[in-house]
């Protein structure tokens, strides 16, 4: 899959979460028996970013790193407030909202089904340019559940950030753009993988494994059962 080039300060911040992820353990490699994601492909990778929460000084940098992308790369005069999708969104837009003194709010799955029916929580105000954050994007399809909701709310909500993307399933990107939706995001699996080398994290042989898979992720997926072709 090609990315979209990134500048020399996108490419340090990616070697910069990648190197956090590893030394916190939230990269697994498991080459030999693969994981299912959510949406559907099977991976021999799985980054578990919900365990930044519990690492206060490396959330803190991870934070800092996504203010200055979003600035950069949105502006921060073209966003009124941050939406987190449930339930891994929401620690992220709560940290990145507040690095950038805006206002928080929160996407269900679906609607409560009591109350006010709300699907989203906080302040909403008709027009308003939400930008919404999740931990991570495989695909990007789940992406739009929470966008749809955002969007029928009145809101106007062209971005998506992520702190990690996989950078490696056909028509991630694609998928968003033609609904409307810009993808944004600090780290891929090549930066895990460049850290992962050079950290001598993971043995050889994993990390063979590993680029494996990257060189044709739909059809190590399809092989052993999951989304591809």
């Amino acid at each position: 899959m090609n990315l979209p080039a990134r500048s020399a300060r996108q490419q340090a911040a990616g070697r910069t979460v990648a190197n956090i992820l590893l030394e916190i353990k939230a990269v697994n490699f498991r080459p030999e028996e693969s994981y299912k994601l959510t949406a559907g492909w099977a991976s021999p990778v799985y980054i578990d970013c919900r365990k930044l929460i519990s690492f206060p000084r490396a959330r803190r940098k991870v934070t800092e790193l996504a203010r200055v992308e979003i600035e950069e790369s949105i502006g921060h005069e073209n966003i009124d407030a941050v939406a987190g999708g449930e339930t891994a969104g929401i620690p992220y837009a709560a940290w990145i909202a507040d690095a950038l003194m805006l206002p928080m709010q929160y996407v269900r799955k679906k609607p409560k089904g009591f109350g006010r029916n709300a699907q989203i929580e906080g302040d909403v105000q008709d027009g308003q340019r939400v930008v919404l954050v999740e931990d991570l994007a495989s695909d990007g399809g789940s992406k739009l559940l929470f966008v749809k909701a955002l969007r029928d709310a009145g809101c106007k909500c062209d971005h998506c950030f992520v702190v990690f993307f996989y950078g490696a399933f056909p028509g991630a990107i694609e998928t968003l753009a033609a609904e409307g939706l810009k993808l944004h995001y600090l780290c891929t699996w090549a930066d895990v993988i460049d850290a992962a080398e050079a950290g001598g994290y993971f043995t050889p042989a994993a990390i063979a494994g590993v680029k494996a898979f990257l060189k044709n992720p739909a059809a190590w997926s399809a092989a052993r059962g999951g989304k591809g072709g």
